[in-house]
């Protein structure tokens, strides 16, 4: 069984209820189920949540939510392999073992149903224990600045200093959408971001990261330029 598991907690703080707050005319959830939904990858699209609101809105727009996840697993600390582990732990019980699991973000409306897709053949092309979706930097990490205690600039790598910026590696970040990994690799704990995992690229106008009500607003403004004349995938 190929499962998709997308976590909504209801303890959102920064952005209350941030997990079914309307984001460009939808339940911001409800994009992360509609491009699960057009992969055609998934025997069954979960859910995981402990609040019974974002439960009934994942149902209404095509998910299951076959189980209320435990207070324990719902609270600010818990990382993303124990809410997907515990899924996998749940359906294996009732006699549904899965075999590749992807964990879809939330709040990832960029999220499209063909990265997904190629996500699943990379997992399956190169026998990794995950494929995620990666983005460049805009800009050299190698030259990035901190701010000292006296507020001024300092180099984080100073022998950079006059380093021609396409001299320098070019570094990548986790995009923050979806995770494919191995049923096993999820449940031994294996680490995500590590030599096991393979990537998936995107380009960087489709990667942004909603923590703040600033990175909602631009978020929808890219969304909304996107779409304008094709319609999300």
């Amino acid at each position: 069984m190929r499962l998709a598991v997308i976590p909504a907690r209801g303890g959102s703080k920064r952005i209350p209820r941030k997990n079914i707050r309307t984001f460009c005319g939808l339940p911001i959830v409800a994009w992360s189920i509609r491009a699960a939904v057009q992969s055609a990858c998934f025997d069954r699209i979960i859910v995981s949540t402990d609040d019974i609101e974002i439960a009934e809105v994942a149902k209404e727009y095509g998910a299951e939510v076959p189980f209320l996840r435990p207070s324990e697993l719902s609270d600010d600390h818990t990382g993303t392999v124990p809410v997907v582990a515990h899924a996998i732990q749940w359906h294996a019980t009732e006699g549904a073992p899965a075999r590749q699991v992807c964990c879809i973000y939330a709040t990832a409306p960029f999220v499209q149903a063909s990265d997904l897709r190629q996500g699943l053949e990379i997992l399956w092309a190169t026998e990794a224990d995950f494929a995620f979706s990666v983005t460049s930097y805009a800009f050299p990490i190698h030259r990035a600045l901190r701010i000292t205690s006296g507020q001024r600039v300092a180099m984080f790598q100073p022998e950079h200093l006059g380093s021609r910026s396409q001299d320098l590696e070019k570094a990548w970040h986790d995009a923050g959408q979806f995770y494919w990994g191995r049923a096993e690799a999820w449940l031994e704990n294996k680490p995500v971001l590590g030599q096991g995992s393979v990537p998936v690229f995107l380009p960087r106008h489709r990667v942004q990261d909603i923590d703040t009500p600033e990175d909602w607003k631009r978020a929808e403004l890219m969304f909304q330029i996107l779409n304008q004349d094709t319609g999300p995938e």
